[in-house]
């Protein structure tokens, strides 16, 4: 998926510093240049070394000239992914705060319309199904399908996986195919360290391609587990395509409502590492097993 994620962002910015250069604005060898990654500080580069790099300035550097008061424009970029103090031209951002923000763009375009692939899933040891969704235009119109299995999931949940089971774990590809390749590999692992150490009753995880979080609720009532964990992607923003959510509940019925889920949120390697967090939903998990209960109802008990 990294590959095509950077074919994509290449064809975007070479296209944009084409017409960058036809303007005057970038030496003509820029239609040459292309981008590996807009989230990191890393240069434009051509496939002739001795051309001249084009590169991003860091995140944090000041980029506002004669700034009012310098200092407090640093600290909030500190404090925030969020793009402040980037200056601008005239009434337009400036070249380089332009080409960040469509390459970001494409990142996150690229981790709701890409699939979670089949060698990732062959890798981790994962099982598909499908939810009611067929297509992925599908999934993005018709979020009701994606709360709900096929017949075919069904069929397969009821023939190899284990009944009453404490915990089910499910890995959800949600609205980011990108924070389920780059967070499972650590978190997943942690997490079921963290339940069979405890002592804990565990389902084999298997991955559900095009779910919601809804989807948890039929799976539930299907291997009659205790408690369901979704590790699921969460939309993509310009800031990050790789956060994913985990979302618990107890015992759901045809009564569960939203409240009735805990979630942890924000996980990813700039937020809660993905190690770290499979380490604290295990403690969660534990913690809601012993309450027999999820979401207002658990947060009431503690």
């Amino acid at each position: 998926m990294a590959v095509a994620n950077n074919e994509l962002e290449k064809v975007i910015i070479q296209s944009v510093l084409e017409e960058l250069a036809k303007k005057g604005l970038l030496p003509s060898k820029g239609k040459d240049h292309v981008m590996s990654s807009a989230s990191q500080d890393t240069p434009l580069y051509s496939n002739t070394s001795s051309e001249e790099m084009v590169t991003f300035p860091p995140l944090d550097e000041m980029q506002i000239s004669k700034p009012f008061n310098a200092d407090a424009v640093k600290a909030m970029k500190k404090s925030t992914p969020a793009r402040i103090g980037i200056g601008r031209a005239g009434a337009r951002p400036k070249t380089m705060s332009w080409l960040r923000f469509l390459a970001d763009h494409a990142v996150a375009q690229d981790a709701v319309f890409l699939d979670v692939s089949d060698e990732f899933l062959k890798q981790n040891n994962l099982m598909t199904v499908q939810s009611a969704v067929t297509s992925k235009d599908e999934f993005l119109t018709r979020p009701d399908l994606g709360r709900r299995l096929s017949e075919e999931a069904v069929k397969t949940i009821t023939e190899k996986c284990e009944k009453n089971v404490q915990v089910q774990i499910l890995v959800v590809d949600g609205l980011s195919s990108t924070a389920i390749e780059a967070n499972i590999p650590d978190l997943l692992p942690a997490l079921m360290q963290g339940l069979k150490s405890a002592g804990i009753k565990v389902g084999a995880p298997f991955f559900v391609k095009y779910g919601r979080v809804w989807v948890q609720d039929p799976i539930a009532n299907l291997v009659k587990a205790d408690v369901i964990v979704s590790l699921i992607g969460e939309r993509p923003g310009l800031g990050t395509a790789e956060s994913l959510s985990a979302y618990m509940i107890y015992q759901p019925n045809e009564k569960t409502v939203e409240a009735d889920r805990t979630v942890v949120s924000n996980i990813h390697k700039g937020g809660i590492p993905p190690a770290e967090a499979g380490a604290h939903l295990s403690d969660v998990v534990q913690q809601i097993l012993t309450a027999k209960a999820s979401g207002v109802k658990f947060n009431q008990q503690k």
